[in-house]
């Protein structure tokens, strides 16, 4: 996608999109607020770029070896959502921590989830133009506008738990993502269970 507007568009489009990490980053806003969930950007920002620069390079090796081995691919989805039900479970269980738990959310954790997000195959093989002379550009612009994104889910999580805690209820946040994350969870593991 080489129109710079439509790849901005693109881009914003699907990481505005709900999914694991966005959940994880408006958790984190809300336990600890804005200040504090800074540091979760840049793992974004790294768990996405590494992905993205993975996918491309080996995509056109590996997509062939997974079309060619189903098992692989299921394997692959179930370690996800199993590593999805295992951060819902962390953030389940720290929800009735003094103020949500300051390691509820971490840069690891966030730079993980990123790292196994299903959008960074969306990226690497429809949206960043690796083709392209300018591919370089486009990936930085993609980091900027992923560090926006991402500002603006903890900023939703901020307020979110300045309602929470006004409410009495500064637990429900940490938990409302977990039921979400374990959504995505269900979402991943339940299609190759009923096969």
């Amino acid at each position: 996608m080489t129109d710079p507007v439509l790849f901005v568009l693109a881009v914003l489009a699907i990481l505005a999109t709900p999914g694991p990490t966005n959940t994880l980053l408006a958790t984190a806003g809300a336990a600890v607020g804005w200040r504090r969930a800074l540091p979760l950007v840049p793992a974004e920002a790294a768990g996405y770029l590494i992905a993205i620069s993975a996918i491309s390079a080996i995509g056109l090796a590996l997509g062939p070896v997974v079309a060619a081995a189903p098992m692989l691919a299921l394997g692959l989805r179930l370690m996800v959502g199993l590593y999805l039900l295992f951060v819902a479970w962390k953030l389940w269980r720290g929800a009735g921590l003094p103020i949500a738990g300051p390691g509820l959310v971490t840069p690891g954790r966030i730079f993980l989830t990123t790292l196994l997000n299903p959008k960074a195959i969306v990226f690497a093989l429809g949206v960043v133009p690796f083709n392209a002379p300018a591919w370089p550009g486009y990936l930085m612009a993609f980091a900027l506008l992923t560090a926006t994104v991402a500002l603006g889910w903890i900023a939703l999580g901020a307020l979110l738990g300045h309602a929470a805690d006004a409410a009495g209820r500064a637990s429900l946040v940490p938990r409302l993502g977990a039921a979400v994350v374990s959504a995505f969870a269900v979402m991943l593991l339940t299609p190759p269970l009923l096969r």
